[in-house]
């Protein structure tokens, strides 16, 4: 008899929630409260030329203030637009929390239009066409932000050939415009190691992308840039920005430990300094003094780590906000030749 009491309390309780809760802003409740025909809302919230702009601006009034949100289902009919932005995020790209505020810059470029940001995550081991496979034969997006480009990156070319607009975090080199956006590593590369060097440090060793990315070849040319002035050596490490910090860390150690040790350490991420600065830390190493460190972070951190740390911000906040520009100018028809963007490094002195 108990069980049978509490099972029509829960039965009472979801009965009253579900008649104290508030209506579902739809066109019909618009036009109830205002006093005027549903076709009359719908027409005045499509902004049609013969409703009056004093009606136009009462019916958005009421649907923002009931929180009136358009059925997408009913929208992809009328229109053949989602009004979704996918966002294609591998999973290992959070270091520093760097996958966290490109999502925030997203939105806020995002933020009054009518599109929806959604993430789709994948792995790096995963097949990169997967997530793009699944928009083209679903429809699903009108717009697609992906990263960790490659000079001949057939997710591009799958997104062209499928007339489908997207903006890559990162450059390609197809031949092809393309909307972009991108941090100047091959700058950034070439002025840390000039900074290095009028520091006295002449044996460096810099931590990069993988082969396969595009940003490995801008970080290379700006190794090649500043190796021809003269005065640098570099020290091969055997891991990349893909290693695990603990992979980083035993590599840069046994570096250290070697014959010919490295007096200046170069990181393109945040979380790789980590591991450098712990690498050189348990080899007794003084920063600042013994070597130097220079790097590339999402935040301040690692000056909160060690004041000696040489770091630049990169704002990822930014980069979501120039992705989620792009894009939409993308989607509005923009040449593509138009739609690029690079991220100077800037240095605190």
């Amino acid at each position: 008899m108990m069980g049978d009491e509490t099972g029509i309390h829960n039965l009472m309780d979801r009965k009253n929630f579900s008649l104290n809760s508030p209506r579902r802003a739809t066109l019909k409740t618009i036009a109830e409260e205002i006093g005027l025909g549903i076709t009359t809302v719908s027409r005045a919230l499509k902004d049609a030329p013969d409703i009056g702009a004093d009606t136009k601006q009462r019916v958005r009034d009421v649907a923002e203030r009931q929180g009136y949100r358009p059925n997408r289902a009913g929208v992809r009919l009328r229109t053949g637009k989602t009004h979704v932005i996918a966002l294609i995020l591998s999973v290992d790209e959070e270091g520093m929390g760097s996958a966290s505020h490109i999502l925030y810059g997203l939105s806020e470029a995002l933020s009054g239009t009518p599109y929806h940001l959604i993430m789709t995550p994948h792995f790096i081991s995963s097949d990169p066409l997967e997530p793009i496979r699944y928009i083209v034969e679903t429809g699903s997006a009108d717009g697609v932000v992906i990263s960790r480009t490659e000079p001949d990156d057939e997710r591009v070319r799958m997104l062209m050939d499928n007339n489908i607009p997207f903006v890559t975090h990162g450059r390609t080199e197809m031949g092809c415009d393309h909307a972009w956006h991108d941090f100047d590593n091959e700058r950034f590369v070439f002025e840390a190691l000039e900074r290095l060097k009028k520091r006295g440090r002449r044996h460096i060793a810099v931590l990069a992308p993988p082969a396969s990315l595009t940003c490995s070849r801008h970080v290379q040319a700006g190794i090649d840039a500043a190796m021809a002035l003269g005065g640098l050596e570099i020290a091969p490490l055997s891991v990349t920005t893909d290693s695990s910090i603990a992979e980083i860390r035993e590599d840069v150690l046994g570096l250290l430990a070697s014959d010919n040790p490295p007096d200046g350490l170069i990181s393109i991420f945040g979380d790789g300094a980590i591991a450098m600065l712990s690498a050189a830390q348990a080899a007794d190493r003084l920063v600042g003094e013994d070597i130097d460190i220079v790097c590339k972070q999402p935040h301040d951190v690692l000056q909160w780590l060690h004041p000696q740390v040489i770091a630049i911000n990169e704002d990822n906040r930014e980069t979501g906000r120039q992705l989620g520009t792009l894009l939409l100018a993308a989607i509005d028809g923009a040449n593509p030749e138009s739609l690029t963007s690079l991220l100077p490094p800037v240095w605190a002195d």
